[in-house]
């Protein structure tokens, strides 16, 4: 009986971390190809507008987050866990795909971005129901004294599906040349398709599932929330636990995971202008060796509570996060201002405008003998006879770290990781045992998707709002997550307590 039991839960856990994995990788893909879309999507002439207009409407996706947390939570409190995120993975996959089909700007004009943040839209309703439902599922199912063990499985999800989208993009990116991937229709369009493909699989192994034995008992005893909203929000004890766990833990958790791993991301490829390959594969190093301590520091939270691993994350992000990410610009700024860097290839392309000019593109390849080394590119405007008449700017396309400096740069993009499995690992148990079943779902979707949705979500953005601001400061924009986390970890200290909740069913 016993062995029947622990193969029940991991057939629990496989399911629904599947379709969460899958859900993420749906939502992040979006962010993973922001520079690109970008170019696709809004006008020529202006990329910093077009990026930020891109993180706009990815931010989009986020904030709306909370919306779908209310109305995916309360229909999973009325009518049960497994269709109500079962119903999330379909919305998801579909808006996702049709990303993936809608034409550039160039082709249909303001109806492009438009379509793209209708369909981000939908898939920040379908996220806001799916985490609540899979945690909430897998929690009714776990033993109480391994809850914040089993729970952490699902807490992998959202690296793991970080993790499959970067896989895929480099898989594809890395087998055709970059113009082909880059234009309208070309290859940066194929990981939106292939997520039909995956949303299909993990539909059929959700079809197989069966109801939360916690719900499925008290929907035959009649005793199910006529109206989880009210219960949630108007029972003034219950919602004095909500602002809690959003002020107290998952606001701060929320800007620690964008910051470990979109805003460094973003910050290595628009600051320190790394070329894709490092900066991609760096992180999926990174992940991988990080991603097995979101189950270590759930099991310990089992052990000892949830809540001073939670606080111990964050109070490392707010002393860290500047000198980390400091060392990363002094270092690709020292790449460029090397005085030995040494010419070792010269490049010249040419293509033509509708008016009959030619751009030349010259790009020199400097190299160290460290092995690191830059790209200069400049662009000039030929006129119909060749002669040159607006010599464009010398800028640094790209820069390439030594061996040495690559995995210094992996190693530190460890630790932002592994603040992010410090508060991430332990809350899903956090929130599952503060909030009674009935209305657990919405509960606890609410301010888990305010805390990521918002204040994390908007991590990438704000940032380079900051930075482009104030342009002075490249490290401004660490300060929104820095105040942020701080501010919860005062409130956390103070408030939270580090119980172990045994008694979840009531």
């Amino acid at each position: 009986m016993k062995n029947d039991t622990a193969s029940s839960i991991w057939k629990v856990i496989g399911a629904s971390s599947v379709g969460t994995m899958i859900e993420w990788y749906d939502f992040y893909i979006f962010g993973m190809l922001a520079k690109t879309i970008s170019v696709q999507f809004f006008p020529e002439g202006n990329t910093t507008a077009a990026l930020l207009s891109t993180l706009a409407i990815f931010a989009a996706g986020f904030i709306v987050r909370p919306f779908g947390a209310l109305v995916f939570g309360r229909l999973g409190d009325l009518i049960g866990r497994k269709y109500t995120f079962l119903l999330t993975l379909v919305l998801m996959g579909g808006s996702t795909f049709l990303i993936g089909l809608v034409p550039g700007y160039k082709s249909i004009g303001i109806a492009a971005p438009l379509l793209v943040l209708l369909l981000r839209l939908l898939q920040g309703l379908a996220l806001g129901g799916e985490y609540g439902g899979a945690a909430t599922y897998v929690a009714e199912h776990a033993p109480t004294h391994r809850r914040g063990f089993f729970t952490s499985w699902i807490q992998t999800t959202a690296t793991l599906g970080l993790f499959v989208a970067l896989g895929v993009i480099m898989l594809v990116k890395m087998n055709m040349p970059d113009e082909q991937f880059n234009t309208e229709w070309g290859g940066w369009r194929y990981p939106f398709w292939f997520s039909i493909l995956l949303v299909v699989v993990s539909i059929y192994i959700r079809m197989k599932m069966h109801e939360s034995p916690l719900f499925a008992k008290l929907k035959s005893e009649g005793k199910t929330s006529a109206n989880p909203l009210r219960e949630s929000f108007r029972n003034k004890a219950n919602f004095k636990m909500v602002l809690l766990a959003l002020f107290g833990a998952v606001m701060g958790q929320g800007v620690v995971w964008y910051t470990g791993q979109f805003y460094a991301q973003s910050f290595l490829e628009t600051k320190c202008t790394l070329e894709f390959e490092q900066s991609r594969t760096l992180m999926l190093w990174a992940i991988a060796f990080a991603t097995p301590f979101f189950l270590f520091f759930g099991w310990l939270s089992d052990k000892i509570g949830r809540k001073w691993i939670m606080m111990l994350g964050m109070l490392l992000g707010i002393l860290t996060y500047r000198p980390i990410f400091g060392y990363f610009l002094e270092t690709t700024q020292a790449i460029t201002k090397n005085a030995e860097a040494k010419i070792s290839g010269i490049t010249e392309e040419y293509t033509e405008t509708s008016t009959g000019e030619r751009i030349r593109t010259h790009t020199t390849v400097y190299s160290l003998a460290d092995g690191s080394g830059f790209r200069e590119v400049q662009r000039d405007t030929l006129d119909t006879g060749g002669a040159v008449k607006a010599a464009g700017p010398v800028i640094v396309a790209e820069k390439h770290l030594s061996s040495s400096q690559y995995w210094k740069f992996a190693g530190l993009v460890f630790l932002l990781i592994l603040y992010v499995t410090m508060v991430y690992g332990p809350i899903a148990a956090f929130l599952v045992e503060i909030f009674p079943t009935k209305i657990r779902y919405t509960s606890m979707s609410l301010p888990y998707h305010i805390g990521n949705g918002v204040f994390g979500g908007l991590v990438p953005f704000i940032g380079l709002l900051l930075t482009t601001s104030f342009p002075g400061d490249p490290l401004v924009g660490l300060w929104y997550p820095i105040g942020v986390a701080a501010l919860c970890l005062v409130i956390g200290v103070i408030y939270l307590n580090n119980r172990i909740d045994k008694n979840v069913e009531d």
